[in-house]
């Protein structure tokens, strides 16, 4: 009875486990540090380097946070410099607090993103990691001077094994590679990118509009995604931009813009919802669109309007600039067009659970996909459940 038992709970352990994994797991490094006030101005910085979405779209990860006194030490440093310094902070490798207090030989070297992604030269971008007598951990990079002071592990923020794991740690960490100055990019005229192939007409709305023209010229440096209607769609939708407030106006062309930087290869690999600079302008409506990928054709889902991705008028971190086929029509501003319940496909062995799948597809909700994790399929997800229920009865049973 009691190796049947033993039996039991394993099946149910080993369930659990499998639906979790059928779920997937997902975090987002801005909720995250957003629930401690004291990280406030690194997880500001992280977003305005843009390291954030770096961070949450990685499968293993650790990010050593800084609490807002410590990061003082970075106010006289330029946005660039910035983020390769926080780069430095974010290392490529799972460190939850058990696996620091039971490091081998008692230290170990982690490459960060810092060296990831090609900007740190040599062995500059790795963190060297130090377990002490009395459970005391430091961090200190590869390239720090003599003089300088080790970062100590102060705590565990959050753990997410092993996706995820936030630690504190007492300061900066130190690196004349990080910290040497990062040059400008070089000066980018959008009105004369926009001319030179497909976009011209869009670019003569965006002059004419001195509030958009000057939001997206302010942005670009920081980090800029444009998706630019081809002439031939301006022309399709002046009538109705015609008829649009000069309020509607302005959203409708910041919709168009992204306030971040996505290569071509970002958006081939990455679906999901983005924020537009209209978002941050109208503060009670959302504004966003969902980018899709299929194959080598990027979309992008407006729930009113699906336009593909056509060309790349310019491609330079961090400002990308892609000819889109249709003009973008935000929810907010037109009605939502439905997707026509795709037709049952005639089947001999199953023609009669064809005929009955017409009810299953006639959700008009409109939810728009997540931006991590999908659900599992459905057979899947069935016998999850199913043998979930059977172990905890059989537990029931025994008891």
């Amino acid at each position: 009875m009691a190796a049947a038992r033993l039996w039991v709970v394993a099946v149910a352990v080993a369930v659990a486990v499998m639906a979790a994994a059928v779920e997937g797991k997902s975090y987002n490094i801005t909720k995250i540090l957003a629930a401690h006030p004291e990280f406030s101005k690194f997880n500001e910085m992280l977003s305005k380097t843009r390291l954030a979405y770096d961070i949450n779209r990685r499968q293993t990860i650790t990010v050593l946070a800084v609490d807002n006194s410590a990061m003082a030490s970075l106010d006289h440093f330029t946005l660039p410099t910035i983020r390769h310094i926080l780069s430095l902070h974010i290392l490529v490798d799972y460190y939850g607090s058990k696996k620091l207090h039971a490091l081998s030989h008692g230290a170990t070297a982690s490459s960060s993103m810092f060296q990831a992604t090609g900007s740190a030269p040599g062995t500059t971008g790795y963190v060297n990691i130090t377990s002490h007598k009395g459970g005391k951990i430091d961090f200190i990079s590869e390239d720090a001077d003599e003089s300088a002071k080790p970062s100590r592990y102060v705590k565990s923020v959050k753990e997410i094994p092993y996706d995820i794991s936030v630690l504190q740690v007492s300061s900066v960490l130190s690196s004349s590679e990080a910290e040497a100055p990062v040059p400008p990019p070089a000066p980018v005229n959008l009105t004369e990118l926009l001319s030179k192939k497909y976009c011209k007409s869009f670019a003569g709305l965006l002059a004419a509009n001195a509030d958009v023209f000057r939001a997206v010229n302010e942005t670009k440096d920081n980090g800029l995604t444009l998706f630019c209607p081809i002439d031939a769609a301006v022309a399709a939708f002046m009538p109705s931009y015609k008829n649009l407030t000069a309020k509607a106006k302005t959203a409708i062309l910041l919709y168009h813009a992204v306030p971040d930087y996505f290569s071509l290869q970002l958006l081939k690999s990455n679906n999901g919802m983005v924020t537009t600079l209209a978002t941050a302008s109208e503060s009670k409506k959302d504004y966003s669109y969902d980018v899709q990928n299929k194959g080598e054709t990027v979309t992008l889902d407006t729930r009113v309007v699906n336009s593909a991705v056509t060309a790349t008028v310019g491609d330079a971190e961090p400002l990308a600039v892609y000819a889109v086929t249709k003009f973008l029509k935000p929810k907010e501003l037109y009605k939502v067009v439905e997707a026509p319940a795709p037709a049952p496909e005639p089947s001999k062995k199953h023609k009669s659970a064809a005929d009955d799948s017409s009810d299953d597809s006639s959700d008009d909700s409109g939810d728009v996909k997540a931006h991590k994790g999908a659900a599992a399929p459905a057979p899947l997800a069935r016998w999850v459940t199913a043998a979930a229920a059977a172990a905890v009865a059989a537990l029931m049973l025994m008891a």
